[in-house]
């Protein structure tokens, strides 16, 4: 977003929150009259409830006296509540009209329930009394019966005789129980009616508790968003750009930090496509001095061998004559020292030729490393090649307990190269793998192809090498082993830059080492 975006997004912002609270408003007014109509609502059910509750003391109290003027009342007040209820079914949210109409429906149904047990009782107290005497007692006991029905059973039980299951003792426990439990619907009633009230008045009040949180939070958060906008894009800006110069001034001497980009808001304005550029810009100038600095290093390295090889050279052809003649004399030496001499001399002159084999050796390797002839390119199958490289591995090196394992992305891997020298690679690697192993452990080569080059990565399981031991490896006389002249590696790094590659070496102390070689794919139609 542009700089000029941002200033206008700002103004809308402000002008949104002005906006917001109007609307806001207007809606909190519409919800404050209708939760006035709940409140009323709740009132007035409330009230009628209190009069249902009177109305049904009074029936229980003055039953036989007041009565048919009790009932009438209640089932007014019953019908009147479900009126009330139904007609603001559709506004209750909650569920708390759908729950008290529920209750006032129960309620409804048991006191219909107790009023046919009362007419009931009435006739049967009528049946009874001709055949009992004392009947100004049993009047009283027809009076008082609807008050108290289970002392009442309990009387008749006494002292009329009644069994447990006579009709009129089930019925006056009948009416005990439904008794007990319309007082307990009322209650019930009495409760939710009561709940529904205090639920409208508390949101009523939370209502208008909201809407005067709102005038009082959201004017102000339009004077600070409309100020906070402005210092916020103009800070923005200008610490960027402090930070920008900041960088800048690193770069001149020499570092190439990366600035971090803002996420959103500071991301695609003007600023922010600046820093994008320029860390672009910086990482293609880390880049250049990396590869500038990796060019300089195997300059250097380049020149430290090729002074290194006039060298070993020049010792090397000094070397060459004595040697083959110490080596003519003591095999001469050897052949008269059978019959005439003694163990011991037998002994020595067989160390003095076992010797100059091994300084020969060394001495072939000198010039091998001197001569650095140029490979003679052939189309090669490289897998093939490492199969028998690691064969001629097997003849001079016991490799019974290693695991040699070889895996490739697709088939055959054909490549422009000089098979005689890259198997002297392979076999030299391979040798160093086993003794690095101690001739035990698991030997894995896996060949991967790309469309200009192809890559080798030798790993063994052995004990690996320091970090400090890893960068020297490929330099001549350097050696980790305790017999070794240190230019086999010189040797393999030589044969790869040759033929135009790259080996690196990735190891750490008892972790094992990889070597990974790169190699070019030459020649006209050659891809992998």
């Amino acid at each position: 977003m542009s700089l000029k975006k941002k200033i206008a997004f700002g103004f809308i912002i402000s002008s949104s929150i002005i906006a917001i609270l109007v609307i806001f408003e207007y809606v909190s007014f519409v919800q404050i009259r209708r939760e006035i109509r709940s409140l009323e609502v709740a009132d007035s059910i409330r009230s009628k409830t209190l009069e249902l509750r009177r109305h049904e003391k009074n029936f229980f109290l003055f039953g036989q006296t007041k009565g048919v003027e009790e009932t009438k009342a209640i089932l007014r007040y019953l019908t009147e509540l479900d009126s009330i209820i139904a007609e603001n079914l559709p506004d209750d949210r909650a569920g708390g009209l759908s729950s008290l109409r529920a209750l006032i429906q129960g309620y409804g149904k048991r006191f219909r329930t107790i009023e046919a047990l009362v007419n009931d009782l009435s006739g049967e107290f009528d049946n009874i009394r001709p055949s009992y005497g004392r009947y100004a007692l049993l009047l009283y006991l027809k009076s008082a019966f609807l008050d108290r029905p289970r002392e009442t059973a309990d009387f008749l039980k006494d002292e009329y005789g009644f069994s447990r299951n006579a009709r009129l003792i089930k019925d006056l426990w009948e009416l005990y129980s439904e008794t007990n439990a319309l007082r307990k619907n009322g209650e019930d009633i009495l409760i939710a009616s009561k709940n529904l009230d205090s639920a409208a008045r508390a949101k009523v009040e939370r209502v208008i508790s909201i809407s005067q949180g709102a005038i009082l939070a959201i004017f102000p958060l339009f004077l600070i968003v409309g100020i906070g906008t402005l210092f916020f894009i103009s800070g923005n800006i200008v610490s960027r750009l402090h930070a920008l110069i900041d960088t800048v001034e690193k770069t001149g001497k020499g570092n190439f930090p990366r600035m971090s980009l803002l996420s959103g808001w500071g991301r695609n304005d003007e600023v922010g496509l600046l820093i994008e550029k320029f860390n672009t810009m910086e990482e293609q100038l880390a880049r250049r001095e990396e590869e500038l600095e990796r060019k300089n290093r195997e300059l250097l390295q380049s020149k430290k061998l090729a002074a290194i090889g006039t060298l070993a050279s020049g010792v090397a052809h000094e070397l060459n004559n004595p040697l083959n003649n110490i080596y003519i004399s003591s095999q001469v030496l050897e052949k008269e020292v059978h019959e005439a001499c003694s163990p011991t001399v037998e002994e020595t002159v067989n160390d003095i030729l076992t010797q100059t084999v091994r300084v020969k050796r060394i001495v072939g390797d000198l010039l091998e490393f001197a001569r650095g002839s140029e490979p003679r390119l052939a189309r090669v199958d490289l897998k093939a090649l490492i199969s028998g490289a690691y064969r001629l591995v097997s003849t001079t090196t016991d490799t019974s307990r290693v695991n040699f394992i070889l895996e490739s992305d697709s088939g055959d891997a054909f490549i422009d190269a000089d098979s005689e020298q890259l198997e002297r690679v392979f076999i030299n690697l391979f040798t160093n793998a086993v003794d690095a192993m101690s001739g035990s452990g698991n030997l894995s080569v896996r060949v991967q192809k790309e469309r200009t080059a192809v890559t080798v990565k030798i790993s063994d399981t052995g004990k690996g090498m320091s970090a400090e031991d890893t960068e020297k490896i490929f330099e001549p006389f350097y050696t980790t082993k305790d017999k070794g002249t240190g230019l086999g590696l010189a040797i393999v790094f030589n044969i790869i830059k040759r033929h135009s590659g790259e080996i690196v070496a990735e190891s750490g102390t008892g972790k094992g080492t990889t070597f990974v070689i790169t190699l070019p794919v030459r020649g006209e139609g050659h891809e992998l």
